[in-house]
């Protein structure tokens, strides 16, 4: 009996593919024409442009000139800077990187709509790479923020600079790590990119698909390093370059909080190690005999899990939290020492080093 039905359907499938073969018109009705013959206005409706990206943030790209004369002798020429700066603000305030106006004794902004204006400079931050100035002017252009956006691996980006002095010039990639700490000393967080920032680029904007701005470009992993690398570029994320610039319109410069340890993630190893897998925080390593530590009594290896309840993640995660922290103010921090619970009270000291 099943052999019967199984030579049932055998013949019946093979009448129909004969039928269909030997009538073509029949073959619309059983195969979907769009799996059959794509449209070209299909492939066409892919296109993707961000134009509108571009015209939404690129107004407020400016082109940055920086001159520095001869001692004694402004009539001379000593060394000129070039590189770029985004206006955040109506209030005329412009970010850009420290390296860009260095040192420099006149600092010229020029607006994509034709505008030069002379810049003041506000103040600036050698750690972070960030300087704030400040022009003169009405109806400018501000880039569009959002604070709510998270920059996240594999997102679009567009780097909108000068490069060389050609001219405004965008470039596209894709975010390719964030959190990058290791490329220079004092500078923490870079988002890593690859789309491509070369001279002239260095203090522009790096904007999202919607033209909001993610970050200052600042350098390519070329220019940092002096290595022969390609599609490694690096941005300080917005809300770093705003928080900093908030504190120099505020002080004139960067006040930092300073606790005095240096220490080191623990890790997974670590944690098992110290019998507690969950655990996280750093182990302190060193003290600085002088510091807020040393007097509050932290010792080698105390591990910080908590400043003021907050719980802590590594050394970026405290360092975030004492950078912000205004010199003068006491906190709990709390430790395990030889598998203890504990909290010792700190008070925060100024952060010395250059700014």
């Amino acid at each position: 009996m099943l052999s019967f039905l199984l030579r049932s359907v055998f013949l019946g499938l093979a009448t129909a593919v004969i039928v269909l073969l030997a009538v073509p018109s029949l073959r619309s009705n059983v195969i979907p024409t769009a799996l059959v013959d794509p449209q070209p206005s299909n492939i066409a409706s892919l296109e993707v442009s961000f134009n509108q990206a571009v015209r939404k943030a690129a107004p407020a790209v400016v082109n940055i000139y920086s001159r520095k004369y001869v001692e004694n002798d402004r009539s001379k020429l000593s060394t000129q800077g070039l590189g770029s700066g985004v206006i955040v603000s109506e209030k005329g305030y412009i970010i850009t990187n420290y390296h860009v106006v260095a040192q420099a004794d006149q600092i010229v902004v020029a607006l994509q709509d034709g505008r030069v204006a002379a810049a003041q400079l506000v103040g600036t931050d050698k750690r972070t790479d960030i300087a704030i100035l400040r022009v003169e002017g009405s109806n400018l252009p501000v880039i569009p923020l959002n604070a709510d956006y998270k920059p996240q691996v594999g997102d679009v980006v567009l780097a909108i600079g000068n490069p060389y002095n050609l001219g405004q010039t965008t470039t596209f990639g894709i975010i390719s790590a964030t959190g990058r700490s290791s490329i220079s000393d004092g500078r923490q967080a870079f988002i890593q990119t690859d789309a491509a920032i070369n001279e002239g680029n260095s203090g522009g904007a790096l904007v999202n698909t919607q033209g909001e701005l993610v970050g200052i470009n600042t350098a390519s992993f070329q220019q940092a390093t002096d290595l022969e690398t390609y599609g490694i570029s690096f941005a300080i994320p917005a809300p770093l370059a705003n928080k900093i610039m908030q504190k120099i319109i505020a002080d004139g410069r960067v006040i930092r909080g300073y606790i005095g340890i240096d220490g080191q993630d623990i890790n997974a190893v670590t944690a098992r190690l110290l019998g507690n897998e969950h655990i996280g925080g750093i182990v302190v390593l060193g003290i600085d005999p002088n510091g807020p530590a040393s007097a509050a009594g932290f010792e080698k290896q105390d591990i910080i899990i908590s400043i003021n309840g907050t719980k802590v993640q590594g050394r970026q995660s405290v360092m975030d939290i004492v950078t912000d922290l205004r010199p003068g103010t006491s906190v709990d921090v709390g430790i395990i020492r030889k598998g203890k619970e504990m909290n010792l009270k700190v008070t925060i000291a100024e952060d010395k080093q250059e700014a």
